[in-house]
């Protein structure tokens, strides 16, 4: 009873209502308004990752999780398994529900790393067979299809053409009856045709009346001539009735076979639905991710810039005042934190705040205070908040408190009792399993866990009294609960923590320029008395305030002087902490800066040496399509000494070109001779030595047709060995390589180096001319024919400025003379 009291106090259900709109199904948020507090922890813990886990999959989905199609069927499944037929709408959603399940199964299947979430589903069943039988059978509009059942089919088509003749004769009626009738239309009453008739005409078109109009003046008659019609329609009706049950209570029947299947899937959808609405509503908070604590391994609370939640939605949806939050750091050996201060200074608020938070970390929401959030797992959450003031039961107030605080005593004595009996049996199943275990004594202690609010404890009644009983009270709840927290306006409860290490104090600031609070907490610092400051700053005689000045002695004056001193020590200490930090967020500012400086100088290295790798690679590659061009070139046709010699040169230039001059080191020792064979690097070629070398430390090589002179420090022998470096008094200019041909033959001209652009324009013909000229290897024949000699200009003034070219003359007599020219590549 207590614990409800507790929630109606803390104001629960709203937060629940708050969470259910972040709910997508009906039942996620009939589960959400209900939600259960878990009895362990390691439940908590699970909730906990459920929540962390749709949390990370909303991120990483982008679009969100979706739950499109399902639907609350859990009625429809009770009817089922009692028999009934259920409707074709029913049948449908349970269809869409298969559906909607399915996809967020294939969502959660993608993402194998999120383990809680798959084994939340490992035994989801959603009968793809059954959703389709029903579509099959069930159409958008939760009708039968025709394709149920060949019967039905049947039936439906003789409805149609039943139908189609009833319609047929009653249009033959309207049009020979035309002035009996009231309009030219039929219609129906119940499942019957008619037409409407005059009533004064009645007796023209004899049937059966089955209505009137209003004014009376139309009679709707149903002819004699379609009523056997009519008859053999109705029939027809009732045996599709008939069968469309039949088919209903066929697919009603397989959602009966697989009921308890069907309901652990509503359980599990309920389940990430409710999981989901807690991450969304999470994150609408900014809150963080809980994390379960031991005070006994030495652990603190941490709950820094905690916000109560109720306010936060108060403030965002409901345009309410700003949430200032509480700073709450409880050291591990506390067990009873005091909280005193002026009235409306936040001290109730404090204490509903933290009940939510351990609240909301058991049922698996994030707690909406900066990281990291640490607090234990409370059993219980016991509060007496409020004033249980009622005249009809004649409590007072101090009653009413009573009351209440005697029910949070006894629940902490069940506790206690349960606590022993469970150690009790598990100490006698493990006896019975032949394992030692002690049997705990009736006096042993059983570690507390419940968390303790009491507000304004001991108000009510003679303050001497009620002081006595807060003291002996707090005392006893050091014993018995794992951290309580009580507000009071008695200054003898701030001497506790001098006398017992397991008490704190805590105050609300105030501020007495303005005269009122600041809503923020300090902690290790008793709150003082304001009265007479705000009753001076009121207004109130001076004379008044100092004779209670007075009354209350020098002692009480000495102890707020010492508690404002150590107020403003705990300012100043703030204000260097604060400092302190900011310093300290920029030095790890600087330092990131640094960072992503370094990465990106080494990621700029890397993808410079790789662009330098791609570089040279495509150098090779071109080099290589190159040689492969000036070979090709060797092999069409039979090679002339020209060729050889433009080929030789088109090598030199690819070996300048793609070759590095800086060779790898040398291996010393070799010296070619005649007839050795030996590899020249530059060119990638092995040749055959012609001559020894010279004194210029050159020799004559030959590899294919083509001779060529080369330096001894050019080549290599096969195994890579080089020849022995000479050490000259002088450096020398390095000679041109010399280039042995055979004799040069005259340029032959054939196809395929002349160009025909007699017909062209100028314009056409330099592109012609230019990709010739590109391609060539030698001259080129161009023929331009005679004409009016425009064309001739244009290929003249052409080849006089392109850089390939050298020179280019008129064609012998033979080869076309003035109309044909010839141009030589340089």
């Amino acid at each position: 009873m207590i614990q409800s009291e507790t929630l109606e106090l803390l104001e629960w259900s709203r937060l629940c209502q708050h969470l259910s709109t972040f709910a997508a199904t009906k039942l996620g948020t009939i589960a959400a308004r209900h939600l259960q507090i878990p009895g362990s922890q390691s439940q908590s813990e699970q909730l906990l990752a459920q929540t962390k886990e749709i949390y990370e999959l909303e991120n990483r989905l982008g679009t969100g999780l979706s739950f499109d199609g399902i639907q609350d069927i859990g009625d429809s499944l009770e009817r089922a398994e009692l028999q009934g037929i259920l409707q074709g709408d029913e049948l449908l959603a349970i269809a869409t529900t298969l559906a909607g399940t399915r996809n967020v199964r294939r969502v959660i299947d993608k993402h194998p790393d999120l383990t809680v979430l798959n084994d939340l589903i490992t035994d989801l069943r959603t009968y793809p067979e059954l959703e389709q039988e029903i579509h099959r059978c069930i159409d958008e509009r939760g009708q039968v299809t025709d394709r149920a059942s060949q019967k039905l089919g049947e039936i439906r088509t003789s409805l149609r053409q039943s139908r189609s003749q009833i319609t047929q004769k009653l249009q033959n009626i309207l049009q020979v009856k035309a002035n009996a009738v009231q309009e030219q239309i039929i219609t129906q009453r119940g499942d019957r045709f008619v037409i409407p008739v005059k009533a004064p005409q009645k007796d023209a078109i004899p049937g059966i009346v089955h209505d009137t109009s209003t004014s009376g003046a139309t009679l709707y008659v149903e002819p004699n001539s379609i009523v056997p019609m009519g008859n053999q329609l109705r029939q027809l009706l009732r045996r599709e009735q008939i069968e469309e049950e039949a088919i209903r209570r066929t697919l009603t029947e397989q959602v009966a076979a697989v009921k308890p299947d069907l309901e652990q899937l509503l359980a599990i959808v309920t389940t990430l639905d409710v999981a989901l609405a807690k991450a969304r509503y999470s994150l609408w908070l900014k809150a963080n991710p809980p994390r379960f604590i031991n005070l006994d391994e030495n652990e603190s609370i941490t709950l820094r810039k905690l916000r109560h939640p109720l306010l936060e939605w108060q403030h965002y949806q409901e345009q309410g005042h700003s949430v200032i939050p509480v700073d709450l750091l409880v050291q591990p050996q506390i067990r009873v934190v005091t909280i005193t201060g002026p009235n409306t200074g936040g001290k109730t608020v404090t204490l509903k705040t933290l009940a939510l938070a351990a609240l909301m970390a058991k049922v698996g929401l994030y707690v909406p205070a900066r990281e990291p959030v640490e607090l234990p797992w409370f059993d219980k959450v016991l509060a007496d908040i409020g004033d249980e003031q009622s005249l009809q039961q004649s409590l007072s107030t101090f009653s009413g408190h009573i009351r209440r605080i005697s029910r949070i005593l006894s629940a902490l004595d069940e506790d206690k009792q349960a606590g022993e009996a469970e150690e009790a049996q598990e100490a006698g199943e493990a006896r019975e399993a032949g394992e030692e275990k002690t049997i705990p004594s009736p006096d042993s202690s059983v570690p507390p866990s419940s968390l303790i609010l009491l507000d304004e404890v001991g108000a009510g009644t003679d303050p001497v009294e009620g002081s006595a009983l807060a003291i002996s009270l707090l005392q006893y709840l050091a014993d018995h609960a794992l951290l309580t927290i009580a507000t009071t306006h008695f200054g003898e409860l701030k001497a506790l923590k001098y006398e017992d290490e397991r008490f704190e104090n805590a105050s609300v600031e105030f501020d007495e320029s303005t005269l009122s609070p600041t809503y923020r907490l300090l902690w290790g610092i008793p709150g003082r008395s304001n009265a007479l400051t705000i009753a001076r700053r009121l207004g109130l005689k001076s004379e008044v305030v100092e004779s209670a000045k007075t009354q209350l002695g020098g002692a009480t004056d000495e102890v707020n002087q010492v508690i404002a001193g150590l107020e403003a020590q705990r300012r100043r200490q703030e204000t260097k902490a604060e400092e302190a930090q900011d310093l300290l967020q920029q030095a790890e500012r600087l330092y990131k800066e640094v960072s992503e400086k370094a990465t990106a100088l080494q990621e700029r290295e890397r993808a410079l040496r790789v662009s330098q790798e791609v570089a040279v690679q495509q150098a090779i590659t071109q080099a290589k399509g190159e040689i492969a061009q000036v070979i090709r070139r060797l092999q069409q046709g039979k090679p002339t000494g020209q060729d050889a010699q433009s080929a030789t040169k088109a090598l030199g230039e690819i070996a300048t070109k793609f070759i590095p001059e800086a060779p790898p080191k040398p291996k010393v020792g070799f010296v070619p001779k005649v007839g050795d064979r030996i590899r020249i690097p530059k060119l990638g070629q092995t040749a055959e030595v012609l001559t020894a070398p010279d004194e210029d430390r050159q020799l004559t090589v030959r590899f294919g047709i083509m001779k060529m002179t080369v330096k001894l420090e050019d080549v290599e022998s096969l195994d890579g060995q080089k020849v022995e470096p000479v050490v000259k008094e002088a450096t020398k200019s390095k000679p041109e390589p010399k280039i042995t041909t055979l004799p040069e033959t005259p340029a032959i001209r054939t196809s395929k180096n002349t160009v025909d652009i007699r017909g062209r324009r100028v314009p056409d013909a330099e592109i012609i001319l230019d990709k010739a000229i590109s391609e060539a290897t030698g001259p080129i024949w161009i023929i331009h024919g005679h004409g009016t000699g425009k064309l001739r200009q244009g290929v003249h003034a052409f080849l006089k400025q392109h850089p390939r070219v050298s020179r280019y003359e008129a064609a012998e007599q033979a080869d076309g003379g003035t109309g044909v020219t010839i141009a030589y590549i340089g």
